[in-house]
């Protein structure tokens, strides 16, 4: 490292929550090392790091904007320097941490799911040592794809990282995404369903087949009859837990990817599968997004859009469902579905709502019946 002799480690932590920023510098601080940047998210972050770059960057994964993978990846290209990845998805052994190893991460801290202001203010936490030894790595040492990397940026005179939609899925993240598709016989049913489920539940995008004007009243009806909340969805809302994003009739719904967080895009477009919005449209963004963060459920209705969809969010990881031909005012949409092997599990309406419980890791998971 080019720190001089017997000179303060300087530290950035990059970490969207103001109080964990503020408990690791203290904890730092207190051990002698000296914080020079602290920022909510990478993009706050890049000018304030060319500006002085630090020998140390202690960074969380899930972050508006960029997620830290994503960000680590644009720093071993353009500066190479140590990393510690400081966040709950940093587990030993976890793909998230394997992810960032493989991308030069020199280290990791997990910050527990509870418990996080007694681990903030505890010296022995870990995070001082994990320090300490990532200033003394060689991050240049890396193997040779991360050098083809930088190398590359060096000869495209790559500009400072510009904020994009990442679409790609992360590998996992602490929110998770249900994905409704549904037409014919729709309104009563995915009432039924979202009545019982808990303002606990993941965020909720859904494509119910109606003309403009009337998913609003949909949406009211459904914010009315319901615990969570409901609404027309408009560009750029976010997808949290509790609420149900209905797409506007003669609009298709996309699900992005801003940092590790998911917001939907409402566009105009072509008719799809015969409708706009297209239940298509909404699930292959899914999968590209979301990938194995994402439930899928498709159904009653004519037809067959969303099956493909389906299909794909299935074969990225995602668990994926369709209701069963007996609770069905049209077995069209979910009979494409299971036909194009799209569906995991096979599901009565009565069932429905517990099914998606179990598999978002609310209640046991024990056999789905109708499987």
């Amino acid at each position: 490292m080019s720190t001089a002799i017997n000179a303060p480690l300087r530290v950035a932590i990059i970490d969207d929550s103001a109080v964990v920023r503020k408990h690791l510098s203290s904890l730092l601080e207190a051990a002698g090392i000296r914080v020079s940047i602290t920022a909510s998210d990478p993009l706050f972050a890049w000018p304030k790091l060319e500006a002085d770059w630090p020998d140390v960057i202690v960074l969380d994964v899930e972050m508006p904007r960029m997620d830290g993978i994503t960000f680590l990846k644009r720093v071993m290209s353009e500066h190479p320097l140590p990393v510690v990845m400081c966040s709950t998805l940093t587990e030993a052994g976890c793909e998230t941490t394997m992810q960032a190893l493989a991308a030069g991460a020199v280290g990791f801290v997990t910050k527990p799911k509870l418990g996080l202001r007694d681990f903030l203010e505890d010296p022995g936490n870990g995070l001082v040592g994990a320090v300490r030894a990532a200033a003394r790595a060689n991050v240049r040492a890396l193997p040779s794809q991360l050098a083809q990397q930088a190398t590359s940026a060096a000869r495209t005179h790559r500009p400072s990282p510009v904020l994009t939609l990442n679409a790609m899925a992360m590998a996992e993240t602490t929110d998770r995404v249900i994905a409704f598709g549904s037409s014919t016989g729709g309104v009563q049913t995915i009432e039924a369903v979202l009545k019982q489920l808990p303002r606990t539940c993941p965020g909720i995008v859904l494509v119910q087949h109606m003309p403009e004007k009337f998913t609003h009243s949909f949406a009211e009806r459904l914010k009315r009859v319901t615990d969570l909340e409901v609404l027309e969805a408009k560009d750029g809302d976010r997808v949290i837990n509790g609420r149900v994003l209905v797409a506007p009739g003669g609009r298709h719904m996309q699900l992005k990817r801003s940092g590790a967080q998911y917001v939907v895009e409402v566009r105009d477009g072509p008719l799809v599968n015969h409708h706009k919005p297209s239940v298509d449209i909404l699930f292959k963004s899914v999968a590209h997004c979301a990938g194995r963060n994402a439930i899928g459920a498709i159904f009653t209705g004519m037809g067959d859009d969303g099956a493909r969809g389906l299909l794909e969010m299935r074969k990225a990881g995602a668990m994926t469902l369709a209701q069963d031909e007996a609770s069905c005012v049209v077995y069209g949409m979910p009979k494409a579905a299971f036909e194009l092997g799209a569906a995991q599990h096979v599901v009565a309406l009565s069932e429905m709502a517990a099914a998606l419980l179990k598999l978002s890791g609310m209640a046991p998971r024990t056999t789905l019946l109708g499987a």
